[in-house]
């Protein structure tokens, strides 16, 4: 059972990605900083042999074919729905054992942080990496067998609640809390 790390990224078309960073700097630097952030993120943690590296791609189609990403990263698509539907998806079709998924926005990631949240779920069923904002930059479970029915119901996305009310739809499992990481969402984060 080779840990699984799944990449949230998206097209970076202007308009499209970051658009509250793109309010403040223009839709075009934005999605410029974000392709870039990403490629560099994706190099980063998909060298490291400790874990299975792929990209849940938007949208399905395009990201699918992009050639924007790295083509020796495996691709999956992420599917309709609101985040909380695309990530439940990513836990329930991944293989077992032990699965994170990450955003592309948080420059600070680095293999250790990937490394410490596998670690983590020897000790827990769940980990989450916080970020000041009241999200969260991760989120894993040890047993993707066990994903509870009600993950990610409800959950005020965007919002200072997000990470409360994940912790609320993880039932009775146990969970981490990592390091604090900023993700990058307006200027003022850059």
């Amino acid at each position: 059972m080779t840990p699984q790390l799944y990449i949230m990224v998206k097209e970076p078309h202007p308009g499209r990605v970051k658009t509250r960073l793109g309010a403040d700097i223009g839709h075009t630097r934005a999605a410029w900083w974000f392709r870039h952030q990403t490629r560099r993120l994706i190099r980063r943690l998909s060298a490291d042999p400790r874990w299975h590296t792929v990209l849940a791609v938007a949208p399905d189609h395009e990201g699918l074919n992009s050639r924007i990403w790295p083509e020796n990263v495996p691709r999956q698509a992420q599917g309709r729905g609101d985040l909380g539907d695309r990530m439940a998806r990513i836990l329930r079709n991944a293989p077992k054992g032990p699965v994170l998924i990450i955003g592309a926005d948080i420059p600070d990631i680095r293999p250790q942080h990937i490394a410490q949240a596998f670690k983590a779920l020897g000790n827990h069923d769940a980990v989450i990496g916080p970020a000041p904002d009241g999200g969260y930059w991760l989120i894993g479970l040890k047993n993707t067998c066990a994903v509870p029915r009600q993950l990610f119901d409800n959950v005020r996305w965007s919002s200072e609640f997000a990470r409360a009310d994940t912790l609320n739809t993880l039932g009775g499992l146990s969970c981490a809390l990592l390091q604090n990481l900023r993700d990058v969402d307006t200027a003022a984060d850059l």
